[in-house]
């Protein structure tokens, strides 16, 4: 929200209060609280009819502190609220000298100066991380009589921001104005499905607004040197996230929101599906199949989009009984294949569907103030919505996915759940803004919570669309609805970067493109691009992604690059590890491995597969790609060959290469088989090393794909020669390799 016009004026209408000089600090073990007049004092009378802005000073976990804005406290406090794992546990440190009152928790210090005007430091030891100066709060009135409240924090010369959800525009957030609002909205505007209230800064900070409703971001757009946020209220908490790193900023914040949960193994291997629109029954499934298995072409999950169940009646989750008149039979055919089935669902219930009056009668379906279903006619007739804050609504459809499960289904998709109604009345009396976002967070809870009932912890996935802070715990997400091009290729690969830079550790996307048919060229190249992501999945709106359907290549490369994915699972689990365990990503921007080198700083058309692996897709149909190398001697994984950086590289790949290069020193493991994700990852294993330094000493861990313990190998180059000790676990064999090249 902008309220300024230029620097100098505010907008017509618009009234700002902000805080002068700090009139007293009240310190207490854990907290200062700073009282502001919004002028200065020089005798009693400027006490009368001067307002105060009142800003709380706290440290909800080490290495955070949090502030709390606020004009008039009075107000109704309404839900939803971020579940945050706050905790009192660590040490706080608060000080008040004639200078500065400060609050320090870990190696960051909020200080606070209380003479001249009004400024906030932040502190990581004794470097300044960005600062609240003068003009930066604001308790706002607008021209209609609404109260807002921002902050604007300092950006420093040089300063990028990055995050703020899956967002499709330009990678580096500056200049941008920017509305955590969910929306469907394709991938091609500045809507975004998965808004997250939440950015991460180069200079080794993040900022987390503790806001489900609409925030308003403007990043370096309505102050240049500032980053402003905003919502609408009397009051505004946000949260400063320490470092020092980019990576520490994510372990920070996502120890805060919640990590990632673990994903099944066999997730990781080849989604195929139905499409969508497309006219398709268990022989077309079966042909596709049989299609994949006679390429010799592996195949780990199979997903049937919206019509399997009849149209004008999602949901009610019945097979349509005219194209599948033997479900269960068909699942337990599809089980004996080797695969597992994930069908499509959403929160809404069509008119027609016998769920519908159910849910009415029951009180499940979200409600108009008179009392009536809110129901609207866009994307199925008479379509109502499931109030997932009412626990027995979330029993009652639940309910109807386990029996599904029951059946033999064995994941999710988790479509829509951003088109979400402000004109309505909540069961547990939750404020419809601050629901409109939040609702996808409670979807896809419910029906990842249920998985992890029935499957087991470390088996439950589903493929989301819509999410917001804290969404990350309930993987994987994919990047929604793109077209088929490769300038589509391109910003899906934008909105991924985003969501990772916004704690997320999971991401897919459609290959191929979702809207229209992919000429062969784009499907081909988006083929690798997929298959070097955490998750991969051939998925297409009117047309099959099939790849014969597109020509005779596009079957060898979807081949070798599955072939070759399977072959990486033993790094791409320990990678999915770290992800569970810290909150770092599987796929990286750059900036997160290379936060020093201020070439990573805007790069958005290649990224970091985990640690070690630099991935630069190719978008262009003559198969020229440029990208950046940082420093050291980097080598191509599957040629050999070597380039060495930093430096920027041109290079022309046929449609079975990309850039796909090994970081300098870099250890990593492949696996023995190529059919499957789920086998036993450290029977086997292929150990290379990458340009390693003489002397050098790597510890390297395969994790188990089911409850095993895995191995853990200590990997020497001693005299030009490579050797592997197992430590630690269980391995039936392992080798050795440098460059490729058997020692």
């Amino acid at each position: 929200m902008k309220f300024t016009d230029g620097y100098w004026q505010l907008r017509p209408g618009v009234t700002v209060l902000r805080p002068g000089t700090v009139e007293s600090v009240e310190p207490d073990e854990r907290g200062l609280t700073v009282h502001a007049p919004t002028g200065r004092l020089t005798g009693r009378g400027d006490t009368l009819n001067r307002p105060v802005v009142t800003v709380r000073f706290f440290s909800p976990a080490d290495g955070v502190v949090g502030v709390t804005i606020a004009h008039h406290l009075g107000g109704v406090r309404k839900g939803p609220t971020f579940d945050l794992a706050t905790s009192d546990d660590h040490p706080v440190t608060v000080d008040v000298t004639g200078l500065s009152a400060s609050l320090t928790s870990g190696e960051l210090t909020a200080r606070v100066s209380l003479i001249d005007g009004w400024r906030v430091d932040f502190l990581h030891g004794d470097r300044v991380l960005t600062s609240s100066t003068e003009r930066s709060i604001g308790v706002v009135t607008d021209a209609d009589g609404r109260a807002y409240v921002h902050e604007r924090l300092a950006l420093g010369v040089g300063e990028t921001v990055y995050g703020l959800g899956e967002r499709f525009g330009a990678f580096v957030k500056n200049g941008q104005t920017v509305d955590i609002w969910n929306a469907d909205g394709g991938t091609a505007s500045e809507q975004a499905y998965k808004n997250v209230p939440f950015y991460l800064s180069n200079r080794g900070y993040g900022v987390f607004v503790d806001h489900p409703e609409h925030v308003s971001f403007e990043v370096g757009s309505e102050v240049v040197s500032q980053t402003q946020f905003s919502v609408e209220g009397q009051t505004l908490t946000y949260y400063l996230v320490d470092g020092p790193t980019p990576k520490d900023v994510l372990r920070r914040y996502t120890a805060l929101t919640g990590r990632p949960a673990r994903v099944p193994a066999w997730s990781y291997g080849l989604w195929l599906s139905t499409s969508f629109t497309t006219s398709y029954d268990e022989k077309t499934v079966t042909e596709f199949i049989d299609g994949m298995a006679e390429r010799d072409l592996p195949l780990s999950v199979f997903h049937f989009d919206c019509f399997w169940m009849r149209q004008f009646h999602w949901v009610d989750f019945v097979w349509d009984p005219a194209t599948f008149p033997d479900p269960e039979g068909m699942l337990r055919r599809l089980h004996e294949r080797g695969l597992k089935v994930c069908v499509w669902i959403n929160p809404y219930v069509a008119q027609r569907s016998y769920l519908f009056e159910e849910g009415r009668r029951h009180g499940y379906l979200v409600r108009r103030p008179d009392g009536s279903v809110w129901q609207w006619d866009k994307w199925q007739a008479g379509m109502a919505l499931v109030d997932f804050t009412n626990p027995d609504a979330v029993a009652w459809y639940t309910g109807k996915l386990k029996a599904l499960l029951d059946m033999g289904v064995d994941c999710f998709k988790t479509d829509f759940g951003e088109r979400i109604p402000t004109d309505v009345v909540w069961h547990d009396g939750s404020d419809p803004q601050r629901m409109h976002n939040y609702y996808a967070h409670l979807y896809n809870r419910a029906v990842f919570e249920l998985l992890e009932a029935e499957r087991g912890t470390g088996e439950a996935v589903v493929f989301a669309r819509s999410a917001t802070a804290g969404g990350q715990q309930f993987p994987v997400h994919w990047g929604g609805d793109c077209e088929s091009t490769f300038s589509a290729m391109a910003e899906s690969l934008r909105g991924g970067l985003s969501l990772a830079a916004s704690g997320f550790g999971y991401w897919s996307h459609d290959i191929g493109g979702f809207e229209g048919t992919p000429d062969p060229a784009v499907f081909k190249r988006w083929i690798a691009f997929g298959l070097l992501s955490s998750h991969s999945r051939l998925h297409g709106s009117g047309s099959y992604r099939v790849p014969w359907a597109f020509d005779d290549e596009a079957v060898d490369v979807l081949r070798h690059f599955t072939r070759l994915k399977l072959r990486l699972m033993p790094y791409l689990a320990a990678v999915a590890e770290e992800a569970h365990r810290d909150g770092v990503p599987m796929m990286r921007p750059m900036l997160l491995e290379f936060p020093d080198d201020p070439a990573t700083a805007y790069l958005d058309r290649q990224y970091m597969l985990g640690p070690d692996v630099l991935v630069a897709p190719v978008m262009s149909a003559d198969g020229e790609v440029t990208f950046y190398v940082p420093a050291g001697t980097w080598t191509h994984l599957v040629t050999g060959a070597q380039l060495t950086g930093p430096a920027w590289v041109t290079e022309k790949h046929e449609f079975d290469s990309l850039p796909v290069l090994a970081r300098p020193g870099a250890v990593i493991p492949f696996g023995d088989r190529d059919d499957r994700p789920d086998y036993e990852w450290a029977d086997g294993v292929r150990l290379r090393l990458y340009a390693p330094a003489e002397g050098q000493r790597t510890r390297v861990r395969v994790p188990s794909p089911g409850d095993g313990p895995g191995a853990e190998f200590e990997v020497r180059f001693d005299g030009g020669a490579a050797s592997a000790e197992l430590v630690s676990g269980v391995s039936a064999g392992h080798r050795c390799e440098v460059q490729g090249v058997r020692q």
